[in-house]
């Protein structure tokens, strides 16, 4: 049998929400998002993590 591959995030250990955007500073992920990660399919994951650089930018902080 072979081991599932881990799921990539994007967590960057630093967990504060922006309290106008609702994302968090260090991944860029909502809080919904967090909590779900490991629930998401491969192509969730990979739509989020799409959509990350974009809202990283908008916080001013980079992934």
């Amino acid at each position: 049998m072979v081991a599932n591959a881990p799921i990539a995030s994007p967590c960057a250990l630093i967990c504060t929400l922006d309290l106008k955007s609702e994302l968090c500073f260090g991944c860029g992920r909502s809080r919904a998002e967090i909590a779900r990660w490991t629930r998401y399919s491969d192509a969730e994951r990979a739509a989020i993590m799409t959509a990350l650089p974009a809202r990283m930018s908008k916080l001013g902080a980079s992934v």
